[in-house]
């Protein structure tokens, strides 16, 4: 009888053994896509904090008496695109060249004339799984 249950115990414990490693082994595969996930994701708020910038020394370094910059599009690194990113332009003011992507023209105030709404959208698609990482950010600033 007590080696009945001795062997019984035994397989109980390889059993219950077997499944903690099958688990552990899944926590650390999944943990691991994660953290890649989790830079990729990092890394694109970056290029888009970046791009928003970039798009307001871009509006800056332009004449916006004669025409206006309505779309940016850029891909990073430059050798072999990893990241798209779209930043669309929507000006806020009064007396704006036509061919604006204007949002209203009905300022109150003259410091509020010439805002910029600037949406920057940030795409990444792993080449291996096919898995698109998405990122947006929208800012209101004044060049």
């Amino acid at each position: 009888m007590r080696k009945g249950f001795a062997l019984l115990s035994a397989i109980f414990l390889m059993l219950l053994i077997g499944i903690l490693m099958a688990l552990s082994f899944s926590l650390s595969s999944q943990t691991t896509k994660q953290t890649g996930q989790l830079y990729l994701q990092e890394q694109g708020q970056l290029l888009a904090k970046s791009a928003t910038e970039f798009a307001l020394l871009a509006i800056s370094g332009h004449e916006n008496n004669v025409s206006c910059i309505n779309q940016i599009n850029l891909r990073y690194p430059q050798g072999a695109p990893m990241y798209d990113i779209n930043m669309t332009l929507f000006y806020i003011g009064k007396y704006l060249p036509a061919g604006c992507n204007t949002l209203t023209n009905s300022i109150a105030t003259a410091e509020s004339n010439g805002t910029v709404m600037i949406d920057t959208f940030v795409s990444y698609i792993d080449p291996e799984t096919n898995e698109t990482i998405r990122f947006h950010r929208r800012t209101l600033q004044k060049p």
